[in-house]
């Protein structure tokens, strides 16, 4: 390339101009090229520039072009030149030499970019590189693949003690060290940390920290910068202050240590900053030279002590202005917790480095104090306690009899009062000469002071013989206790008289009983069952009678075993449904007795568990009360039965009076058309549509329920035939086409669709002309459709939709088909008119087989 070529005009016609000196043409692809976005010039075949573009002279100015001679070859050429502003310039040249001549095209490309980053990221590498050597702490860089770029040799040495060689990517670390250096990655100039607690081999597990930043940098691929700190001496120490802490808060300790250069300091607080040797923050005493407010009592002063206590608290301070160990305990009065006692101790200790320390330990000793408080006023009240418990076991209902080895020691006025005499009556006596003469008595059981376990209770229930000759029965227990007058063991007795509580239970029995008879003689069924199992517990002659069986069978039945399996399943349900309910629940079932079937009108009811004679709660019991009600619902089904023909009977007659009705109007208003040719065509059709409302009603006489659907298209059809005397052809197919009877109308569908079908034939038989009309009855599983084929033409545009509902003619069809289930179509097919009538269910419904 010529060093000292001036740039020349970038326009096309200079170009042009320099191709014919050559007697060369401009193509149209070197024209683009040439006004394209790339810079380029035009170079004989010695290398010289002949003529540069106007995208070169942007890039380089009004500069001469420097550089090596560039050959024509095809392959890309590398130049450096230099701008009109001094800055270098990377370029990337192609030389394409141009056919029929011997000049060369060069396409040029600036990389200049790509240049300034290469050197900003060798920069950057290098910095990163003595960043890591100078980093005391493992360093390490990786890319998101784990390919190990960069570490440091604290990272070595960490290794080394890893693995047995230097690794290259995180996957050959240990698992638990690549999950805490390879985790999730941070955006692009974030930091995120993570912590785990590993186990370095030959070593105890660490606390181990990570610091990761995301380095955005001219990489083809992101780096992530990682830095660990073993932060297992921080956790130690954490850890032992907060155990400190909590064990001083525990037993409600408070500690504060003096250091002459570091002042007071306490656990989990570090050193205070302050020369004055105060107890400060601790649960101690405060000078009252440098007094500090603290939370709860870790503050005190003169002001705060009991006048009781100043001396103690005088001694504390002249140990810690001394430095002199001691002990003092003293009473406080604190603002917000009230009267405390407090226990300080004063210990004078060194340090390794000579330094010596003054520890103060206070320990709030309040329940202690009031513990030795209370078990002073505790011995002076136990001679009342005994007075009290005295006089409320006096009070009582119940008596209470103490016996010990010399007899009775005590009895309570209840108790008194059941054996008809006071107490210097029975004092040492034993409590067996209130007993009746059975050897088996509870009150002669003496072996009860010496084997029953202490705070063990025996019931029993006996008959007891008062000292004024009266005799009943007592329920009561006896429990043995070891605090007797000379400290042996005694026995306390608690009695209830239950004389009358017996006596009711006997007439409960004799209530019982009676009602048992009344169960046994009624002429209902009557059973018990047990609440949990519906086991059958008592049952009467008649429930028994019913179930066809004897009662000792039936007694213990289940259900299934009652009943039978068929129905056992229903009345287990119904008598679960009754014991949660709670009323009376009324149910009717049809038995199979002896091979009759037999219909039981029952009712069951939940008794709730009572007591039984013992006082014992009874579990709880179903009551089941039944009647055999066959013959009655035999006469009621046999009336209903007799009911329904009547009423059939009538509306048979009423269909059949309403068709002859009809047909007499049909008849009349044949006649008026006779008469008046001028309205016989109105007539006419109101002619069709009555007739057809007569073979609906003709269709009902003899039958109830759906109308047969295909019954009232044939008779619909076949009035039509007649009143105008043409034939319609009928072709019957589809899925159900033998069984196409099965297809019916309700009750309410039929009389508009026997309309609708009147209409229809109607207009096509009219407007058909000769031709022969078709009816297409298909029949299919899901619907049926109707085609009423016609020779005819339909108005140019007709839209059915926009025929409006009338009294006659498709108006009168769309006012009567029901929208729910029928759809109608009107469509040109060809010469024919297509009627289409689809209807589905539950506009017509699939009735079972005749």
């Amino acid at each position: 390339m010529s060093p000292q070529l001036p740039l020349s005009s970038p326009d096309l016609d200079a170009l042009r101009a320099l191709l014919k000196t050559r007697a060369l043409a401009l193509p149209d692809l070197l024209a683009g090229l040439w006004d394209g976005p790339w810079p380029a010039f035009v170079m004989d075949a010695r290398g010289q520039v002949l003529l540069t573009n106007g995208r070169l002279q942007d890039l380089m100015g009004e500069v001469s072009l420097k550089g090596r001679r560039l050959l024509p070859s095809g392959k890309a050429q590398e130049l450096r030149l230099v701008d009109d502003q001094g800055r270098e310039h990377l370029l990337q040249a192609w030389v394409q030499p141009l056919d029929g001549g011997d000049l060369g095209l060069a396409l040029l490309q600036d990389h200049s970019t790509e240049l300034a980053a290469r050197e900003r990221a060798d920069r950057m590498q290098s910095e990163i590189d003595q960043w890591l050597d100078l980093c005391p702490l493992p360093a390490l860089m990786h890319d998101d693949q784990g390919l190990l770029l960069r570490f440091n040799g604290a990272f070595g040495t960490l290794c080394k003690r890893l693995l047995p060689q230097l690794p290259i990517s995180l996957q050959e670390l240990p698992p638990e060290w690549r999950a805490l250096i390879a985790g999730p990655a941070p955006e692009a100039g974030q930091e995120a940390t993570r912590n785990a607690l590993l186990a370095p081999p030959g070593d105890r597990r660490r606390w181990m920290r990570v610091r990761a930043r995301r380095l955005s940098g001219p990489w083809p691929r992101p780096r992530t910068l990682v830095m660990l700190e073993d932060r297992s001496a921080e956790q130690d120490l954490e850890l032992a202050q907060q155990q400190l802490q909590t064990l001083m808060d525990t037993a409600g300790v408070g500690l504060a240590t003096f250091q002459p250069e570091a002042g007071w300091s306490r656990p989990g607080t570090g050193a205070a900053p302050t020369t004055t040797p105060t107890p400060g923050p601790s649960p101690g005493p405060v000078d009252d030279a440098h007094p500090r407010p603290a939370p709860a009592l870790q503050g005190v002063n003169r002001e705060m002590v009991e006048p009781a206590s100043r001396a103690e608290y005088e001694k504390l301070q002249l140990a810690l202005k001394q430095q002199t160990p001691t002990v003092a305990r003293y009473a406080v009065r604190h603002p917000e917790h009230g009267l405390r006692w407090l226990m300080t101790r004063v210990e004078i200790g060194q340090l390794a480095s000579g330094q010596r320390t003054t520890s103060v330990l206070t320990v709030d000793i309040t329940d202690h104090q009031e513990a030795q408080a209370r078990n002073e006023l505790l011995q002076q009240s136990l001679a009342l306690q005994t007075e009290r418990e005295r006089a409320v076991l006096d009070s009582v209902l119940v008596g209470i009899v103490t016996v010990g080895r010399q007899g009775i020691e005590w009895m309570n006025r209840s108790a008194r009062r059941m054996f008809g005499g006071d107490l210097p009556e029975f004092a040492g006596q034993p409590i067996s000469s209130v007993a009746t003469d059975a050897p088996d008595h509870p009150f002669r059981q003496t072996h009860y002071l010496d084997d029953l376990p202490e705070g063990q209770a025996e019931t029993f229930e006996c008959r007891v013989v008062a000292r004024d000759g009266r005799e009943f029965w007592v329920v009561g227990n006896a429990v043995a206790t070891g605090g007797g007058i000379d400290g042996t063991r005694q026995l306390t007795y608690a009695l209830l008289d239950i004389e009358r509580r017996r006596q009711a239970e006997a007439q409960s029995q004799q209530a019982q009983a009676s009602l048992s008879r009344i169960i046994e003689a009624a002429p209902v069924g009557i059973s018990l069952h047990d609440a949990r199992t519906l086991q059958v517990q008592q049952i009467n002659q008649a429930a028994a009678a019913l179930a066809g069986r004897p009662e000792e069978e039936l007694l213990g039945a289940s259900p299934e075993a009652l009943f039978g399996i068929e129905q056992a399943q229903t009345i287990r349900s119904d008598m679960e449904f009754a014991l949660q309910s709670g009323e009376v629940l009324q149910r009717e079932y049809r038995l199979n007795v002896r091979g009759q079937a037999r219909i039981w009108d029952a009712r069951l009811l939940h008794l709730s568990g009572v007591q039984d004679p013992g006082g014992e709660p009874q579990a709880e019991q179903l009551l089941m009360v039944a009647t055999d009600v066959t013959q009655q619902r035999a006469q009621e089904a046999a009336r209903l039965e007799a009911a329904i023909a009547q009423r059939e009977l009538l509306v048979r007659e009423v269909h059949h009076r309403i068709k002859n009705n009809l047909q007499g109007v049909a008849g009349l208003l044949q006649q008026i058309a006779a008469r008046r040719p001028e309205v016989q065509g109105v007539i006419n059709e109101a002619v069709g549509q009555v007739q057809a409302i007569a073979q609906v009603y003709g269709l009902q006489v003899g039958m109830s329920g759906p109308l047969r659907l295909r019954k009232i298209v044939e008779a619909v059809m076949g009035s039509v035939q007649r009143m105008f005397g043409r034939e319609i052809q009928v072709e019957v197919g589809g899925a159900l086409a033998e069984q196409s009877h099965r297809w019916g109308l309700p009750e309410a569908e039929a009389i508009p669709i026997a309309l609708t079908l009147n209409e229809l034939f109607t207009n096509a038989v009219k407007h058909g002309g000769d031709a022969p009309v078709r009816c297409e009855l298909q029949f299919e599983a899901e619907q049926v459709v109707l085609r009423i084929v016609n020779t005819g033409q339909l108005p140019a545009g007709f839209d059915l939709a926009q025929v409006r509902g009338g009294v006659s003619g498709l108006g009168l069809v769309r006012a009567l088909l029901p929208r729910r289930s029928v759809l109608l179509g009107l469509t040109q097919e060809g010469q024919h008119v297509v009627c289409e009538l689809s209807l589905w269910p539950p506009g017509v419904q699939l009735l079972e087989a005749l």
